[in-house]
This record gives structure tokens, sequence and C-alpha cells, in this order.
């Protein structure tokens, strides 16, 4: 078999791998969910996770291909989709992962930035393909966390702890956030318990607890009618999770990114089908900006921009 000498590898979140393969230039390989490609290294907005300067190395045995693996890292993620039993019988020979396998927020970017990882997986019966440096500090972009399942209104909060984790930033005491579209108030939650100050900003509203929070602010209405120029304030912080189609929700957002009365961005863009990815290129197109999908995001993806 011949083949150039490394390649990037690109893993799709479970469900979203035609989101991915659409974005991907240049795919020499397909396995299961994982997309090898040839050429530099792409932006890929739907990816889970990336494999840099893989290769293709042949094994003669399962004692071979662990010592292979051992000798060029300690740490390695088994991506298994074929060949179960034989991918098994070499993750016993590797060293047992003793780190951070559940992350509990607010998290310690120094303990986490510590972990390297590589990742292998075996495509035939004696043909190994792995990276030495994976794109994440977690198993396969896999963040979990330690859940409150009492205080957060909804599930939705999972998606800001992982935000912030990413970021390695986070909100501080008193900073003032603009939250658009917070009922029930999962996002709410998380920012009050960072200490900020929250306008949230609904038609519906917030749970009980948070309704009577003293750090938050519950203003009722349509979010789009609370403008840039009928605002007294500024903002350290612009949050949105809301339900809306993202070529609708461009505008808005434009109009405070450009009002210069926000500092910091982190927007959720919302899918129904494949004819709103048009608007992702706005959002995209923001110097400074960054789109991604988190372990926590469902069909949808999330935008950045930072100071």
């Amino acid at each position: 078999m011949t083949v150039p000498s490394n390649y990037t590898a690109y893993l799709a979140p479970l469900g979203f791998e035609k989101q991915l393969k659409a974005e991907l230039k240049n795919i020499k390989a397909i396995y299961d969910r994982l997309f090898v490609c040839s050429g530099m290294t792409q932006t890929a907005y739907w990816a889970q996770d990336i494999w840099y300067d893989a290769k293709f190395i042949p094994i003669t045995s399962i004692t071979q291909a662990a010592n292979t693996l051992k000798s060029l890292g300690r740490n390695w993620n088994n991506y298994s989709f074929t060949l179960h039993r034989r991918s098994s019988l070499i993750e016993e020979l590797l060293p047992k992962y003793k780190g951070i396998k559940v992350l509990t927020f607010p998290v310690s970017w120094e303990l986490i930035s510590k972990e390297t990882f590589g990742a292998w997986t075996l495509v035939e019966q004696n043909l190994m393909f792995l990276a030495a440096k994976t794109a994440n500090p977690v198993y396969h972009g896999e963040y979990h966390f330690a859940e409150n399942k009492i205080d957060p209104p909804s599930r939705a909060y999972l998606k800001l702890w992982e935000t912030f984790t990413r970021l390695r930033l986070s909100p501080g005491t008193n900073e003032r956030a603009l939250e658009i579209g917070a009922a029930p108030g999962g996002w709410t939650w998380v920012l009050s318990e960072l200490g900020c100050q929250v306008h949230a900003l609904d038609r519906s509203p917030l749970s009980q607890s948070l309704m009577e929070n003293p750090r938050i602010t519950f203003l009722k209405g349509d979010a789009f009618n609370y403008t840039p120029e009928k605002s007294r304030h500024t903002y350290d912080w612009f949050f949105s999770d809301m339900i809306c189609y993202p070529e609708k929700l461009w505008p808005y957002v434009a109009s405070w990114l450009n009002s210069g009365k926000v500092k910091n961005f982190v927007v959720t863009l919302k899918f129904q089908g494949e004819q709103h990815y048009q608007a992702i290129s706005s959002f995209a197109q923001v110097p400074g900006s960054t789109i991604i999908h988190l372990f926590h995001n469902k069909h949808e993806l999330t935008w950045v921009k930072l100071q």
C-alpha cells in the first residue's frame, strides 16, 4: 500500500457525519465517523475532534501494535469501528489512563491542559491508523461533566459549561451579561452562579428561583425589540441559545456587534435543515470569531466572538 506519510483526520459528532463530509476537501478515506484528508489542516466546524499528522502503520501482531503506540506516547484513545476484539486486545496492553475522566465545573484548565492524547484505530487486520496528537485534551472531544441535576432549570447549562471550558475563559464576578431568549434559564443559572449581573430577556418568565435571584433582572418581551439604541447599558457579554433561524438572528446580533456596547458574544446557531446553513458564513466572516460544534450541541453550532 503506497500512501503519503501523513494526513489530518476529522471525527464527526455522532449523527452529523453528513455535515462534516460536506465541508471537507481532499477526503482520502472514511472510517465510520472518521474522515481522513490529505493536505493542510482545514477549518471544520462540524468536527468533534481532529487528529494531526496522522499515519498508516502496518502491524504484525497485537504486541507489536501496542509497543508501537507506547513508543509514541502514553495516553491513547481507541476509536474502534471494526475489528473490535483485536482492538480491545491491543488496548489491554497499553498503560491505563489515570487522569480526569469527568470534569467538575468550573474546570481548572491547568489540570486538563497537561493531558495530551493520541488516537488510533484499526482499519484492517494488520494496518493501524494513528496520530500522536489530537485537538482536545479530553477523550475524542467528549466533554463529560459531573452534572447538577437539581438547580438548573434545563440541561442547556452543559453547553455553556463546555463553551467556557474550551475557551479557557468565563465571565467574572459582577460582569454584566445580556441573554436573549433566556427562559427557562439554563444559561442564566450558569451566569448567575459565576457572579454575573444578568439581564435576561424573554416573553416567558424564568424558573421561580431565578426570578427571585438578586443577580438577575428579568426583562419581559420580544428579544428583537430590545435594540442597542433602546438600551441604556453596555454589556461585557451577549448570550443567545434562543430557538431562531440563524439568518434572522444574524442582523440582530450584528446590530449589537456594530454598536460597540458588547465586548464578548456566545451564540448558538440552531438549524431546522440544511437550507439554513448559508447563514453560517455571515457569522464566520466576523474577524476574530470562531465557530465550533460542542459535544453538547445537537443540530447546532456555537459562534464565539471575544474582545
